[in-house]
C-alpha cells in the first residue's frame, strides 16, 4: 500500500492524551500524579500521558502512556473531554483527550518510568500545583465523577463480595466529601434493584446486626461507564 501523502492548507496541531485516574485509600478519595522529567514544566507535577504516534489508535495511546508512565494496566478508561485551547501548551499548538478512570488502588502497583522521575497518589483536597491546563480537567473529571454516583454501580467495586448498606454510604460520602442522611441513602440504593439480600447478618462494633447484601449480577459492575 502506498504511503499517505499529507498535503493541507493548515499546520497540523499535535495530540496528546492525558488520564485522571481516581482511587480511595485511607477513607480519602485519592488521584494518581505523575513528576515531569522534561521540560515544560520539569519538576512539577502532572497528570499521566503523552503525545500520540502518527499510526496510533488515541485509546491505545491513553493506555500505553499510563502505563509506560505508572505501571497502571488493564483497567478501564472512559473518555472525558478534548482540550485545545491555542496557548495550554508553551512547546507548540497541542490538543489534548482526557480521559479517565477509579480504580481499587490496592490491587495496582504503582512505578514512576519513561517521562516520569516520581509517581504518586494525592488526596484530592491536597493537590500540589500542576503543569498545563490539569487542574481544570481534574476539576472537571471529578463533577463527572459524582454525577455517575446518581445512576451508576461505580462504587461498588471497593466492596468486598458481601457488604453492608453502611458500606456502601461510606465510599458515597468519601467521593461526595458530605455526609448524607442514612434513610434516605438505603432507599435510593435498594431503588437501584442491583443487588439483593444474602440472608446473613454482620455485627458492627456495640450496633445490633446489619443485614448483609450481595450484587445481583457481579459481572455487570460499572467500572466507569
Amino acid at each position: 500500500m502506498p504511503a499517505k501523502k499529507y498535503c493541507y492548507e493548515y499546520p497540523h496541531p499535535a495530540v496528546t492524551t492525558d488520564m485522571v485516574v481516581f482511587t480511595i485509600r485511607d477513607q480519602e478519595l485519592k488521584l494518581l500524579l505523575i513528576k515531569r522529567k522534561l521540560q515544560p514544566f520539569k519538576g512539577s507535577w502532572a497528570l499521566p500521558g503523552g503525545f500520540v504516534a502518527i499510526a496510533e489508535d488515541i485509546h491505545q495511546c491513553a493506555e500505553r502512556e499510563l502505563e509506560e508512565e505508572t505501571g497502571v494496566r488493564g483497567v478501564y478508561l472512559e473518555q472525558l473531554c478534548t482540550y485545545g485551547h491555542p496557548e495550554r501548551d508553551p512547546r507548540e499548538r497541542v490538543i489534548t483527550i482526557a480521559y479517565y478512570a477509579l480504580i481499587p488502588s490496592e490491587k495496582i502497583k504503582i512505578r514512576a518510568a519513561t517521562d516520569a522521575t516520581a509517581v504518586d497518589w494525592f488526596v484530592m483536597d491536597e493537590l500540589p500545583e500542576l503543569a498545563f491546563d490539569h487542574a481544570n480537567i481534574v476539576e472537571q473529571a471529578k463533577q463527572r465523577l459524582v454525577a455517575k454516583l446518581d445512576y451508576s454501580t461505580i462504587a461498588f467495586q471497593f466492596l468486598p463480595r458481601e457488604f453492608t448498606l453502611t458500606e456502601v454510604q461510606d465510599i458515597y460520602e468519601i467521593i461526595l466529601e458530605e455526609k448524607m442522611d442514612k434513610r434516605n441513602f438505603r432507599k435510593w440504593a435498594l431503588a437501584l434493584e442491583s443487588i439483593e439480600e444474602t440472608g446473613e447478618e454482620r455485627r458492627e462494633g456495640r450496633h445490633r446486626p446489619a443485614k448483609l447484601y450481595r450484587l445481583i449480577d457481579p459481572s455487570r459492575v460499572d467500572i466507569i461507564k
